[in-house]
């Protein structure tokens, strides 16, 4: 079942890229007492992701920030190394990457996908959404992983 608006984000642990190493987060080290916007793609790297969904995020991070949103985090099925170059790579410092390395949390949103067809395995579909205190308050869905305009930063600005 896929989560929906209304619904608390389910209970899992990341892992962040710290000075000192990574470090595991749980959903609610993440998200409890904040308001968050929370962008997932299927790769770090990838072309839509980092050519078209990411710079968007980079680019209107103090818009979203100025509409209250604390903080805006990505999370991807890839390692806490490869999120952690990805964001220097993007100039995303000031974006929180999360590692679900193993799909956990994108399985436990109803939002995992398959891309075996491309070598990739398990993967997390491109979404956006708007969390407040864990609970799911704007969520955008992209229909294909190749489109990145449903869950874009201009989109998601609209509801905010």
């Amino acid at each position: 079942m896929t989560i929906q608006v209304g619904d608390r984000l389910p209970q899992v642990t990341f892992r962040i890229m710290t000075p000192d190493g990574p470090v595991a987060k749980t959903t609610d080290d993440l998200f409890k007492g904040r308001t968050v916007v929370l962008v997932a793609v299927p790769g770090a790297f990838t072309p839509t992701c980092h050519r078209n969904h990411l710079p968007g995020y980079v680019q209107k991070l103090d818009e979203i920030k100025a509409k209250g949103v604390d903080a805006v985090l990505v999370t991807a099925v890839n390692d806490v190394f490869v999120l952690d170059a990805w964001s220097k790579a993007a100039g995303a410092e000031n974006i929180e990457f999360i590692s679900d390395g193993n799909g956990d949390f994108a399985k436990a949103l109803g939002l995992a996908m398959d891309g075996s067809g491309f070598g990739l395995g398990t993967r997390s579909q491109r979404y956006a959404m708007l969390v407040e205190d864990e609970v799911v308050k704007v969520l955008n869905v992209e229909d294909a992983p190749s489109k990145a305009q449903i869950s874009g930063a201009e989109n998601l600005l609209k509801s905010l």
